[in-house]
């Protein structure tokens, strides 16, 4: 259909231009009659010649662009913004624990021995003490005695930025009595519980609502609450295992008597 229309849009102005021809030549008087009847009719006849869609060469060059098109996970990406964070918290935690003073970082992975030795010593020896268990727990008490106190170091002084209102000088109070009443109990379950419960608080207090205390402090005292609540959890699980397997070894030699 379309070389048919293409057909007769392109060589009818041509044939009427050769038919008019002479006629043009012989008569004057309808030189521009019959001109301006080609002009219509060229134009009314194939207005599809002109449109540039139908041009041979503007489709071959639109079917040269659509090949030499690339696809779009053929492109190079750009880096976005979400590619360049920053480091991540453990990161940045590191870093902040690689800044404080040596005296402070020492001291306090030597206070962590004691609670890891524990339990380790139990796991190698494939034995639970119990006396071992107590004195963990009594000195997770003492522990938690120092770091609630320490809250009244920091707000006592004159340019202190905490002030030794009731909120801070309480709350400094109440993991020292959890401490304390975790020493009365006889069962180390029960001890080693309010110990870690202690720890707990007194985390809550120096992370959470003392803003003030320095970066490094408080990324020690978060590595420093995860070993001791890990520890004491380690004993009581071990005790646990132990005396099961102690019980049941002394049943088979109750049978075999």
């Amino acid at each position: 259909m379309f070389p048919f229309i293409r057909r007769y849009c392109f060589h009818v102005p041509f044939k009427l231009q050769k038919v008019t021809g002479p006629r043009l030549l012989t008569s004057g008087k309808n030189k521009t009659s019959w001109s301006s009847l080609g002009l219509q009719l060229q134009r009314g006849m194939c207005p599809l010649s002109r449109y540039p869609s139908h041009n041979p060469a503007s489709v071959y060059a639109v079917k040269l662009q659509a090949f030499h098109t690339s696809l779009p996970f053929l492109k190079k990406k750009t880096p976005k913004d979400s590619e360049t964070k920053d480091p991540g918290i453990l990161q940045r935690s590191m870093t902040s624990l690689k800044d404080s003073p040596k005296p402070a970082l020492y001291l306090s992975l030597a206070g962590l021995i004691p609670f890891v030795s524990v339990p380790l010593t139990m796991a190698i020896q494939g034995t639970y003490y119990p006396e071992l268990a107590s004195a963990q727990v009594i000195y997770g008490a003492v522990t938690v005695s120092f770091l609630g106190g320490m809250r009244w170091g920091f707000a006592l002084p004159e340019n202190s930025p905490a002030k030794p209102d009731w909120m801070n000088l309480a709350n400094s109070t109440i993991p020292p009595l959890f401490a304390w009443q975790a020493m009365f109990f006889k069962d180390i379950t029960n001890g080693a519980v309010m110990v870690v419960m202690a720890l707990g608080i007194a985390l809550h207090y120096d992370v959470s609502l003392l803003p003030t205390y320095p970066r490094w402090f408080k990324v020690l005292r978060v590595v420093g609450t995860l070993v001791m609540t890990l520890s004491l959890l380690a004993t009581l699980l071990l005790k646990m295992i132990l005396e099961e397997q102690l019980k049941n070894s002394r049943n088979k030699l109750q049978i075999t008597k």
